[in-house]
Order: C-alpha cells, then sequence, then structure tokens
C-alpha cells in the first residue's frame, strides 16, 4: 500500500478571508500544477488550430490540385492530433494529481483544526464534520482546476482571435473585444449563484451532522424512547436542505441558459459576419472554412468557462467559507502560554486534580484508585483531558496544568476515557498507534487479556472496531493506553464490558505493565479497585486502609493522603 505524502498543513490565520484562502490552495503546487497549464495549452491550442490547418490544406492543396501540398498538410494534421492528444492525457493525469494532493493536505489541515485546535481545547466533532471533510473539501480542491484548463482556455481563444485578425482583420478585432465582455457577463451572472452555493451548502453540511449523529447515537436515542422527535428534526433539516438544492439547481440552471445565450450571440455574430466576408469576396473557400472552424471552437471555450469554470469559482469560495467557518469554531480563544517563569517539570510528576469538591492526589509511581459517581467520574475526567476548560482544576508537581503548553501537558499526562473508539486497520494498527518499540506493544496486549482473542494482531479490527465485541474493543483500547507507556495514565472505567474471569486478569497484571510509572485508576470494579496501592472513595464514608484492607472492599475517605 503507497504511503499517503507528508505535505504541510495550510496556516489559517483568524482573519482569513474565503478568497485569499482558494487563491492560496490553487497557487500551493506550482510543481504540478505549471506543467499540468503548459501541456493543457498545447491541448486547447492544438485543437483550435485544427481548422487552420485544414483551411491552409484546402487552399494549397486541393484548390491547386498539388499532391505534394496535399500530403504535406495531411501529416502535419496528423502530427498536430498527436500532439494534443498526449498533452491533453498527460495534462488530465496532473490535474488528477494535483487534486488528491489538496484533498490530503485540506483534510489534514482540517484534522489538527479540528482535533488539535489552539489551546488544546479539543472535543469530539460532531457529524457536520463529516461533509466538510468530503464536500466541501472535495470542491475546494477542484479550484486547482482553475489555473490549468481555464488558462489553456484563455489561450486558446487569443490563438482564435490571433488566426482570425490573420484571417480578417475585423473578425480577429470582434474576438478580441466581444470574448472578454462575453466572460465578464457570465461572471455577473454567476454572482447569485455563489452567494446561494455557500447557504445550500452550510444546509446539506447540517443535515449530514445531524445524520451522522443519528446514527452514532441510535442506541441513546432508543433507550429514552426519542425516535419519534429525532426522526421529527431530521425530516425538517432534510425537508430544508431539499429547498435549497432544489433553489440552487434552478439558480444553476437560469445561470446556464443566461451564459448559453451570452456565448451563443456572439460565437453567432463572428460566424455571420465571416459569411458576409465570404459573400463579399474578402475570403477565400479555405479563409471560410478557417473562419467558420475558429468559431465553432470558440463556443466550447466560452461555454466551457461559464458553466463549468465559474461555477467551480462560486463552489471553491463557498467551500472555504465553510472550511474556514469550521476551523474558527473549533479554535479557542485562549492565549498560547509560555513557561516563563514556571518551574521545570520532572519527567514522572506528582499529578493532583480537584472537581466536584474533591481532590486527588498521584505520587510518582503511585497506582491509585477512585471510586465516584459518574458525574464526579466525568468531571474528573473532563479536567484531566481539558485543563483549560474550567470544570476542574489539574496540577503537575504543583503547577497549574492551565499555565503549561498542551504539548508539555499532553508529555506527561495521557487520559484514556471510558468510550472506546479504536481505528480502521489492524489490530496492531490500533495498539501501535502510541507504542515506539514493538516488544511494548505485545506487553500491552498481554496485559489488556488481549491475547485470547487476538493471537495475530495483523487481523482487520473493522470500521470503527465493528468486527469486535463491545468487550474486545475496550480491551484494544486498554491495551493502546498501556502500550504509550506514558509518565501519568489515566484509566475510566476500563473493563465495563469484560466479563468478571477476564477483569480479574487485567487487574493483576495492571501492576506489572505500570511498574514505575503513575496511574489514576477511576472505577467501580472492586477487582481493578483491589489492585490499587490506594483507594479514595467519593462515595462512602470509610476510614483509609492500605491495599491488604482493599480486597474487603473499604476504600479512603475523600482527599485523604
Amino acid at each position: 500500500m503507497n504511503t499517503p505524502p507528508a505535505v504541510p498543513p495550510f496556516e489559517v490565520g483568524v482573519d482569513e478571508r474565503p478568497r485569499r484562502f482558494v487563491a492560496r490552495v490553487i497557487f500551493s503546487l506550482p510543481r504540478v500544477t505549471i506543467p499540468a497549464m503548459l501541456l493543457a495549452i498545447v491541448w486547447q491550442v492544438g485543437e483550435s488550430a485544427v481548422p487552420v490547418v485544414m483551411g491552409l490544406a484546402i487552399d494549397r492543396a486541393l484548390a491547386t490540385g498539388n499532391a505534394g501540398q496535399l500530403g504535406l498538410w495531411l501529416g502535419v494534421l496528423a502530427a498536430l492530433y498527436i500532439a494534443l492528444t498526449a498533452a491533453a492525457g498527460l495534462s488530465l493525469r496532473l490535474t488528477a494529481h494535483a487534486v488528491q494532493l489538496l484533498q490530503h493536505r485540506i483534510r489534514g489541515t482540517l484534522s489538527i483544526g479540528v482535533l488539535h485546535p489552539s489551546g488544546g481545547a479539543a472535543h469530539a466533532p460532531d457529524g457536520g464534520v463529516v461533509s466538510v471533510m468530503t464536500n466541501d473539501v472535495a470542491r475546494l480542491s477542484n479550484a486547482v482546476i482553475l489555473v490549468i484548463i481555464p488558462v489553456s482556455r484563455i489561450m486558446a481563444i487569443g490563438f482564435i482571435a490571433a488566426s482570425l485578425l490573420v484571417t480578417h482583420w475585423l473578425l480577429g478585432l470582434v474576438v478580441l473585444i466581444g470574448a472578454p465582455v462575453a466572460v465578464w457577463l457570465m461572471g455577473v451572472l454567476s454572482g447569485r449563484l455563489s452567494r446561494d452555493t455557500r447557504e445550500y451548502q452550510a444546509l446539506l453540511a447540517s443535515t449530514v451532522g445531524q445524520a451522522t449523529d443519528l446514527v452514532a447515537g441510535y442506541r441513546v436515542v432508543k433507550g429514552v424512547r426519542a425516535e419519534a422527535e429525532a426522526t421529527r428534526r431530521y425530516r425538517q433539516a432534510s425537508r430544508l436542505t431539499l429547498v435549497g438544492a432544489t433553489r440552487n439547481a434552478g439558480l444553476l440552471g437560469r445561470f446556464l441558459m443566461g451564459s448559453g445565450v451570452v456565448s451563443g450571440t456572439f460565437v453567432a455574430a463572428v460566424m455571420g459576419l465571416a459569411g458576409w466576408f465570404a459573400v463579399d469576396g474578402q475570403l477565400s473557400i479555405g479563409g471560410l472554412i478557417t473562419a467558420v472552424g475558429l468559431a465553432q471552437a470558440l463556443l466550447p471555450q466560452i461555454q466551457a468557462i461559464a458553466s463549468i469554470s465559474i461555477p467551480n469559482l462560486a463552489n471553491a469560495r463557498a467551500a472555504a467559507a465553510h472550511i474556514l467557518d469550521v476551523l474558527r469554531d473549533k479554535a479557542t480563544s485562549t492565549p498560547k502560554t509560555t513557561n516563563t517563569g514556571v518551574r521545570e517539570i520532572t519527567a514522572l510528576p506528582a499529578l493532583e486534580v480537584s472537581a466536584s469538591g474533591a481532590t486527588i492526589r498521584v505520587e510518582p509511581g503511585e497506582l491509585v484508585g477512585v471510586r465516584a459517581g459518574d458525574k464526579t467520574a466525568a468531571r474528573l475526567v473532563e479536567a484531566l483531558l481539558d485543563p483549560r476548560a474550567g470544570g476542574g482544576e489539574t496540577r503537575l508537581d504543583g503547577v497549574a496544568a492551565r499555565e503549561l503548553s498542551p504539548a508539555e501537558f499532553r508529555s506527561r499526562v495521557t487520559v484514556a476515557p471510558h468510550r472506546a473508539t479504536l481505528f480502521s486497520g489492524t489490530l496492531r494498527d490500533n495498539v501501535a498507534v502510541t507504542a515506539g518499540a514493538p516488544e511494548r506493544v505485545d506487553a500491552a496486549v498481554r496485559a489488556a487479556a488481549c491475547d485470547d482473542f487476538a493471537p495475530d494482531l495483523d487481523v482487520p479490527a473493522g470500521e470503527g472496531g465493528n468486527r469486535l465485541s463491545g468487550g474486545q474493543r475496550q480491551r484494544i483500547a486498554l491495551a493502546r493506553a498501556l502500550a504509550s507507556d506514558a509518565p501519568v495514565l489515566v484509566l475510566h472505567d476500563p473493563t465495563t464490558a469484560v466479563d468478571a474471569v477476564t477483569e480479574h486478569a487485567i487487574a493483576g497484571r495492571l501492576r506489572g505493565a505500570r511498574a514505575g510509572r503513575s496511574t489514576l485508576l477511576i472505577a467501580s470494579a472492586p477487582a481493578l479497585l483491589a489492585a490499587c496501592d490506594r483507594v479514595v472513595d467519593l462515595l462512602g464514608e470509610e476510614p483509609a486502609l492500605d491495599r491488604t484492607a482493599l480486597d474487603k472492599s473499604v476504600f479512603d475517605k475523600p482527599g485523604t493522603p
């Protein structure tokens, strides 16, 4: 399997505008687009030169009966077809390559902006991101075609005008003046279409997002018996999107009709003028054929600019605006912090987290358990996942985590949430994503008791891990967390979908897997809590006991050191 190219993400400022962003995107691959554009010019100009060659062949060969001249111009015509066909194939291939590269780079930019926003306040993306990652990225990346094919068409129009100037000066002058006016008129006609396309794409993204979220949360919706309300909301959003799609299609149809009238009238005028000059004797038969052929070649060039390039630009601007909106929405206004005046954090720091009136402290190398209700546990995990959110306070060696950069905090603390999320690929891909050494993967797989169902880690996990059971997915996620070998690891209910026998096996192996590291285990399973050095009970009021008494399920008071 080919490895995707390493391309840097686009730098997007807070004052970035859609038009400027589109320009930056389409001019970001000159090493691909410039050769593609030059080949496209050979292609389009070569097609426009066919009537010129045919006219010369008629005047210099057929009209005079010269067989040598006929053979010569037939050879020129064949060479022209070979050249333009080869140039077209290479140009289209390079164009497709440029589109794919840009899609990869824009999706990388979105992935970083959504999953790793400035300030570190990352949250799970909603379903609307799916539409942005597909529809809007495709529309914006297709804008690179604007510096390849339309430029070659404009050069072809210039060649046609120059050829008509040689054929008859007035024909060339009409094309030189009339072609820019026709393109300008079609650009004016596309203004309303461009604005409406942005509105329609926003509606489409919202509806796709609702559908994605509904499918992902169907069990929850069904559990609270909210199917009717969820269906009603989706139908309402779908109807609005249908209305937007119908309106957008109508505007596109009116634009195509108007642009067709403009371009058709212009080309008909050129052909009529050429016919008049032929009747008046100012053009030869070959000259008339050349003029008519060039006028016919002019029509598709103008129509393509009107029906393809201008809507492409409108779609790209709308998509760029939507992508920028998503990046701005996901970004946080929290200013970047510096470590000026903040003392150095040790490689294995002491962790302290406070939420819901409780404070938990984990000394270096400790395995500390926490027994808490769902709301308190969720607040503790949130305070550790996002120290800047304000829901709690997290400290490393006494330094507030919000004073540290996100990269520095994450280099010390890894949080494995309760929800097990797997990626497409093999089991090894899912576990090794955080591991540095292969032996660490094997040790983590055994510690998470995955060896009974995953003797071969190179089997596919399926989309989102759908080839595994809930307990198997949870154990693979636990193995991934253990494989990270993080200085401080936070686990939240890592075995709720696992049977009792497997849970005891995990509990027995957890201490060995985390030897020399700090671990905070937020759980309610007695087997897991019994493996801890000490347990903080945020549900009971019993006195604190050491690990030997934990087998009797007696725990610390809240905040007991």
